[in-house]
């Protein structure tokens, strides 16, 4: 395993982390996520990125059980904070001071720490000024409960916004998780330039685009049962690539991970980690199998002219364009 330094901080985490987001407390019994967790940690993974409202809570319950026991200060721990938990109140959701203050003690809780290492806005909150937001964050970190803040799929404005807050708090705010794979490229022409003048990194998610770059979805066919595409949530994300001429597109793409010595999957997560600005690609797993497969790209450099070929293969099939950053 291969480590990187997240923004402008002294904090290091592993190229790859572990995610639970779909697999955790929802399609995977607790005994073989518990096993996918373990097979991380052999692995070398240390970053482990969790959320709230993934199964309604009961992903950080399970992680929490799978890494009792280990070292603390050997880990990093995300969370996050956004997206309506518990009975649905109207201070059950968003980015107010009371949610996240409720939030990040519900959270500690499930995931047996005292604190984590990263907390992250888990969407833009337009309905509360984000000066509250950040002064919510602010005294978290002052109370020891969050060593850094960090976004997830915040576009370009937003970030610079929060990032001149915290500076004026003298807070860490030092990454961004953004969807991001060698399909969906949304955040190159301004969330990068922005993060990077701004001392933060990307902590990316689907690099392997929900898994259809994997190549194991067929242009013309049914996709597997028990896939991601046939998921009921999963399948929301997935449906964009789901398409005859993206997914003949990615078969092409086998000879050239082949040339690299790498499966597809290898070649998407070691893609996106040729980008600078990414500290690291999060992978998902239902079976230990797929971590161990997929921490291969970790320390992989990929050729110039072997980037060059992917983008020609994929051509027109690549989005770029910022506007579709997720927005509620």
């Amino acid at each position: 395993m291969e480590f990187r330094r997240l923004g402008r901080s002294g904090l290091n985490i592993s190229e790859i982390s572990y995610g639970n987001w779909l697999t955790h407390g929802s399609q995977v019994e607790e005994e073989q996520a518990t096993a996918c967790v373990h097979a991380a940690l052999d692995a070398g993974i240390t970053t482990f990125d969790t959320a709230d409202v993934y199964a309604n809570t009961k992903a950080e319950s399970v992680l929490g059980r799978a890494l009792a026991g280990q070292r603390r200060e050997s880990l990093e721990i995300f969370t996050k904070v956004f997206w309506p938990t518990g009975p649905g109140g109207l201070n059950d959701k968003g980015l107010g001071r009371k949610h996240i203050a409720e939030s990040i003690n519900g959270s500690l809780k499930r995931l047996q720490t005292d604190y984590v290492d990263l907390y992250q806005a888990h969407r833009f909150d337009r309905t509360v000024p984000l000066e509250e937001t950040m002064l919510a964050f602010a005294d978290l970190v002052r109370q020891g409960k969050v060593l850094y803040i960090g976004v997830s799929e915040w576009n370009a404005e937003q970030i610079a916004r929060g990032a001149a807050l915290a500076r004026e708090l003298k807070i860490p705010f030092i990454s961004n998780q953004p969807q991001y794979s060698m399909l969906w490229r949304i955040i190159e022409s301004q969330v990068v330039p922005t993060s990077e003048r701004e001392g933060i990194s990307q902590i990316v998610w689907s690099p392997i685009a929900q898994g259809v770059l994997t190549g194991k979805y067929l242009p013309g066919q049914q996709p597997p049962q028990g896939s991601r595409a046939t998921d009921e949530t999963g399948s929301k994300f997935i449906a964009r690539f789901m398409k005859d001429d993206v997914l003949e597109k990615v078969q092409k793409l086998k000879p050239l991970a082949d040339e690299a010595g790498l499966s597809l999957a290898q070649l998407a997560v070691a893609w996106v980690l040729q980008n600078p600005n990414v500290a690291s690609a999060i992978i998902g797993a239902s079976r230990p199998e797929q971590v161990h497969e997929n921490v291969k790209a970790a320390g992989v450099k990929l050729e110039d002219e072997l980037l060059a070929k992917i983008d020609e293969v994929l051509g027109d099939s690549v989005e770029t364009d910022p506007r579709l950053t997720i927005t509620p």
